[in-house]
C-alpha cells in the first residue's frame, strides 16, 4: 500500500532537497551486496562475456552506450517540450517505463522471454522485472535517469543465472544511477516531496509489469495526480526513424532470414510437410545468428494460403502445389518480415505464373512509387487500382469494371493492407498512423498478395485455391527506396532454379 510515511528516515532532510538527499544516501553503498571482491558477473552479454560478439562502448550489437543516452535525452526534451507548450508553468517531469515481467506457461516452465521494447530501446538491458525512471527538476538537460533492477541473490542466480544487480547497471547501461527495484516506492515518495507540480509520464491503460503497475496506481491515487499521460507515443515517434547503426542491424536481420528462405526452398519437395519447412527456416536462422523467429511463420501449402494468417503448418504439400511462407528473424532486437511463395515441384503452372507475375509486377510498381514518400495508406490505394488491371489482363475480374468498382473487386482478392512499419517489433511503432507520409530513416514492408478461394465458381478451375503474396523490407533513403530484403529471390526464373535446385 502506498503512504505518505516513507521507510527512510525522511524528517532528516529539509523539505527542499529530500530528493536530491535521497538518491545520495541510496547509491552510497547501501545496497551494496559485494562486500568482498568477486568476479563480475552480468544478466546478458557485454564486450567482457562477449568479446566475439560486442565491440567497447556496445550494450547490443552495433549501438553503442552513448546512442541510448541520445534517445533518453530527446525523449525528456520532447516531453518538456509537449507540456511547455500547455503549461509553461510545469518545470518537473516524471517518465516511469517498467520492463517485461517473465511469463509462465505452466508451473516454473517459464516462456522465452522478451523484453518490452520500448524499454529495450531506451536502455538496452535484457533483463526482467527492472524498470527506467527519467526525473527533470530543474530542466530536460539536467534529467536524472535511474534504472531499477534485481538485487543480486546467489540463491535465484544459481537457477536462472547472473544478474547484473545495481553496482554493475550504471557503468553497464550508462545511467546516472541504479537502484533495487524494492525501492522504487521509496524513490517517488522523496521526488513527489520534492516536487510538487510536475507531470507524471506512465503508460497506465496498458500496463507490463503488474508489481511496477500496482505501485503507479498507488501513486496516482495517492498524489490525486490530475498531470498524467502516456509516453508511448514519444517513444514510437523516435523508434520510427532507424538510426545508421538500426539499419545495419536490419539489412542484417533480412540477411539472415533471406538466406534462410533460399536454403528453405532448396529443400522442399513435393510430399513434405508444411511443419518440416518450419523447422527448416527456424533451424537456418537460428545456425546464422538470429536469437528466434520474429513471430509464428505462416507455412501454406495449396488452397491454404487462402487463409491469411494460417499458422498450423501442419499439412502435407501436395505435387502441383505452391507454397507461401511468411517467415523472418529477430536478430540483436530487430526484425525481419518476409514472404516468398513458390512451386514446390520447382516449376508454376501457366496459371500460377500469371497470378505471380500480376503480384510481383505491382509489387515493383509500389517500391517504385515509395521514392515519392506516400502515406502507407496512399500506398495501399495504389495497390487495389493496379492489382485491379492486372487482375483484369489475366481474366480474373471482368474488365467492364472501372473506378472505385475496380478498387473493390480487387480488394476481394487482397483484403489485407499492403504494408506496415517495421523494425524492433515486427508491426513496429503501432501508434503511429499509416497516414503520414514517409521519410528517410523509416522501414516498411510492401507486401501485394493475390488469393483466389473456392468461394468464386466463375473463375476457370485453374486459378482456384491459389494463393500468393511477395513482401519485402525497404528502408527510405533521400536516394529512393532500397531492398533490405534484396538477396532473397523473386524473380520467376530465379524462383524456379531455387525450388529446382535437388531436381534437377
Amino acid at each position: 500500500m502506498f503512504t505518505a510515511k516513507s521507510k527512510l528516515p525522511l524528517s532528516i532532510f529539509s523539505k527542499s532537497d529530500v530528493f536530491r538527499r535521497y538518491c545520495q544516501k541510496a547509491t552510497k553503498g547501501k545496497f551494496s551486496l559485494n562486500k568482498k571482491p568477486t568476479l563480475k558477473t552480468y544478466g546478458q552479454p557485454t564486450h567482457e562475456t562477449h568479446p566475439q560478439l560486442l565491440s567497447q562502448d556496445e550494450i547490443t550489437p552495433s549501438i553503442k552506450r552513448t546512442e541510448f543516452q541520445e534517445r533518453r535525452q530527446r525523449l525528456m526534451e520532447q516531453i518538456a517540450s509537449y507540456v511547455s507548450e500547455r503549461n509553461s508553468g510545469v518545470k518537473q517531469h516524471l517518465i516511469v517505463i517498467p520492463s517485461a515481467t517473465k511469463q509462465y506457461m505452466s508451473d516454473k516452465i517459464p516462456y522465452f522471454f522478451r523484453q518490452n521494447t520500448d524499454f529495450l530501446y531506451l536502455t538496452g538491458c535484457q533483463e526482467p522485472d527492472s524498470c527506467l525512471v527519467l526525473a527533470a527538476t530543474n530542466s530536460p538537460s539536467q534529467h536524472c535517469s535511474t534504472l531499477f533492477v534485481r538485487q543480486k541473490d546467489d540463491h535465484s542466480e544459481l537457477w536462472d543465472g547472473p544478474r547484473t544487480g545495481p553496482d554493475g547497471a550504471c557503468k553497464l547501461f550508462g545511467v546516472d544511477q541504479s537502484l533495487p527495484v524494492t525501492e522504487l516506492e521509496n524513490y517517488l515518495q522523496s521526488y513527489w516531496k520534492s516536487n510538487k507540480n510536475f507531470s507524471l509520464w506512465y503508460d497506465y491503460m496498458n500496463p507490463v509489469q503488474v508489481d511496477v503497475h500496482k505501485i503507479m496506481c498507488e501513486y496516482i491515487n495517492y498524489l490525486n495526480q490530475k498531470m498524467w499521460e502516456s509516453p508511448k507515443i514519444f517513444v514510437h515517434r523516435q523508434r520510427l526513424i532507424k538510426s545508421p547503426a538500426e539499419i545495419t542491424l536490419m539489412q542484417r536481420s533480412c540477411d539472415v532470414a533471406s538466406d534462410a528462405i533460399i536454403k528453405t526452398i532448396q529443400s522442399s519437395y513435393p510430399g513434405i510437410n508444411e511443419s518440416q519447412i518450419f523447422a527448416k527456416v527456424d533451424y537456418e536462422c537460428r545456425m546464422h545468428g538470429a536469437e528466434y523467429l520474429a513471430y509464428p511463420p505462416v507455412v501454406a501449402g495449396g488452397n491454404r494460403a487462402n487463409i491469411i494468417h494460417y499458422i498450423n503448418n501442419n499439412q502435407v504439400v501436395k505435387d502441383g502445389d505452391m507454397v507461401l511462407m511468411d517467415a523472418g528473424c529477430e536478430f540483436h532486437g530487430y526484425s525481419s518480415d518476409v514472404t516468398r511463395t513458390w512451386p514446390v515441384n520447382g516449376k508454376f503452372t501457366n496459371q500460377q505464373r500469371e497470378v505471380y507475375e500480376v503480384v510481383l509486377e505491382v509489387q515493383s510498381k509500389l517500391i517504385e512509387l515509395c521514392g515519392n514518400f506516400p502515406t502507407l495508406d496512399s500506398l495501399f490505394d495504389s495497390m487495389c487500382v493496379l492489382l485491379g488491371k492486372g487482375l483484369q489482363e489475366i481474366g480474373v475480374i471482368p474488365k467492364i469494371l472501372t473506378g472505385q468498382a475496380l478498387v473493390k473487386a480487387a480488394y476481394q482478392f487482397c483484403p489485407h493492407h499492403v504494408s506496415h512499419y517495421l523494425g524492433m517489433d515486427v508491426h513496429d511503432t503501432p501508434l503511429i498512423t499509416r497516414n503520414i507520409k514517409i521519410r528517410p530513416g523509416m522501414i516498411i514492408t510492401v507486401e501485394p498478395g493475390v488469393y483466389i478461394s473456392h468461394k468464386h465458381p466463375q473463375l476457370p478451375p485453374e486459378f482456384l485455391g491459389m494463393g500468393v503474396r511477395i513482401e519485402d523490407d525497404i528502408v527510405i533513403t533521400e536516394n529512393g527506396p532500397v531492398v533490405l530484403t534484396r538477396n532473397c529471390p523473386k524473380r520467376v526464373e530465379d524462383v524456379e532454379n531455387v525450388a529446382g535446385h535437388n531436381r534437377s
